[in-house]
């Protein structure tokens, strides 16, 4: 147990320092079964192997050992049923060891069906797919069975093989003993004294059998830890040395494309940010605006282009320098279970309840806080299922304000709020003294006061004020007339 503690802990802080692209190829599903299922049957393996691998063989040995001193001649059975003992277990074992990795990763797929089922019951039940979705977890739990079944009965043959070879051993044992004993050899005694040598082998076998079934299970489970423990972090490209172009961020000629994808995502992005301007991002869904800002935050490494803040390479920063300089806030706020006041600690350890409460009011979230019965000590259920969605990235909102950082970067971060709501956050942040704020917004309407908006169309960035891109850029037009002709207001 200790052992499986230290190597929970070892895989747990080896996940917590990968990269978001070896956490995409790994899936989350993947990672919580290592951490569980994987990790049990580790466990009953090594408690198996102290208490049965480490006495079976000598208890074996020693039994054939002993068998000679009584008589070598009839020892010799043991000579011819140990090795083909022995070709039995380890090639089932052989046999086993693959097929049981295949049973993990099926285990992995059927538990990915049941995470998304959970998660997403309410959007499988509003579009009445429950029963599509029971069918397909019957296909990949039909998977899982017959694999399991397969290799099963491929287990299910070491016990009745290991059997027959030993009784055919004894039976010669007792046919050579007696014609032995006839002969005035040996005496009756000393073929009692090999069948209970032949009879220790046969216990200590059948219990050696069993303990290779589980074995092949926890082999297969090692090795999918292993190569977890084996994945090194990925590495950031050498860095690019420093330059002054009188830019706070700039993005030089950045491309980006995920490792499933054939098509980049972001293709030759170039833009400079000033210091104290903030910059609006918009895009139809897909046009990788959150990729946009993963980039800036270091989650992700262009495949071509640098990006530099205060004209220094990101690549040459740490992730630790990165965090401290970056607040982020995604399009979907973990909340954490704890309380209001500990998650936002999280974006400042040393944060005061004044700070807190001053983050909660500039996020508009100080109301619904101070509604609470224990205000900013009211618990927060894991992921924040006691508050709604608009609560949750208010929150997240209120945690980014809180850690002080010089860029401020809000991913689709209003996307719950109404037009006032977002409004009066919006002019909260802008009176906060940050070097540069980011804002991705599906609304035009949340980007007008803006510096500068980026517009992504298929990969490619066209840049300018809201003025001058409602001018001269069709594709934003639209976007923006669209929003505010459905709202009846006036453009």
């Amino acid at each position: 147990m200790t052992f499986v503690k230290k190597l929970k802990h070892e895989a747990y802080k080896k996940i917590q320092y990968l990269s978001f692209a070896q956490h995409n190829k790994a899936g989350t599903s993947g990672l919580i079964t290592r951490l569980t299922g994987d990790m049990d049957s580790i466990q009953n393996g090594v408690n198996l192997t102290l208490r049965l691998l480490l006495r079976s063989p000598f208890v074996v040995f020693g039994a054939c050992f002993m068998a000679f001193r009584v008589d070598p001649v009839s020892a010799g059975v043991f000579i011819g049923a140990v090795p083909l003992l022995s070709i039995v277990i380890f090639g089932i074992m052989l046999i086993t060891i693959p097929r049981n990795r295949k049973i993990r990763e099926a285990v992995g797929s059927a538990l990915l069906t049941t995470r998304e089922s959970i998660t997403g019951s309410r959007v499988l039940r509003a579009f009445g797919r429950e029963q599509a979705q029971v069918e397909e977890f019957g296909v990949k739990n039909g998977v899982l069975t017959r694999l399991q079944e397969r290799t099963g009965r491929i287990s299910a043959l070491l016990n009745p093989l290991t059997c027959m070879i030993v009784n055919t051993a004894v039976a010669v044992l007792i046919w050579l003993g007696a014609k032995r004993v006839d002969a005035g050899i040996i005496s009756c005694g000393a073929v009692v004294a090999l069948y209970s040598y032949m009879s220790q082998i046969l216990v200590e076998l059948v219990k050696l059998a069993n303990l290779i079934i589980t074995l092949t299970k926890s082999f297969a489970c090692a090795g999918r830890v292993a190569d977890l423990l084996d994945t090194q972090p990925e590495e950031k490209p050498a860095p690019a040395g420093d330059r002054d172009t009188g830019a706070f961020i700039e993005f030089d000629n950045v491309s980006f494309a995920y490792s499933s994808a054939g098509e980049p995502m972001l293709k030759n992005i170039s833009f400079t940010v000033r210091k104290g301007e903030k910059i609006g991002i918009i895009g139809a869904t897909g046009s990788g605006k959150s990729t946009l800002v993963d980039l800036l935050a270091g989650f992700y490494n262009p495949v071509e282009g640098r990006i530099y803040i205060e004209g220094r390479d990101i690549f040459s920063c740490t992730d630790e320098e990165l965090a401290h300089r970056i607040a982020f806030v995604e399009q979907k706020p973990a909340i954490f279970k704890g309380t209001v006041k500990s998650n936002l600690a999280l974006g400042k350890e040393d944060a005061g309840e004044e700070d807190i409460r001053a983050a909660l009011g500039a996020a508009q979230a100080l109301d619904f806080v101070n509604e609470k019965e224990n205000g900013i000590n009211s618990v927060t259920e894991q992921g924040g299922r006691n508050f709604s969605g608009g609560q949750r990235q208010r929150l997240a909102v209120a945690r980014a304000l809180v850690k002080d950082a010089d860029i401020l970067i809000l991913d689709d971060a209003s996307s719950a709020l109404d037009y006032l709501t977002d409004s009066e956050m919006r002019k909260a942040v802008s009176a906060l003294d940050y070097s540069a704020v980011f804002i991705v917004s599906q609304r035009t309407g949340s980007i007008l006061d803006c510096d500068k908006i980026i517009l992504l169309e298929d990969g490619r960035a066209s840049i300018g004020t809201h003025a001058e891109l409602l001018e001269n850029n069709e594709e934003y037009r639209q976007i923006h007339l669209s929003q505010f002709e459905e709202e009846g207001e006036a453009v």
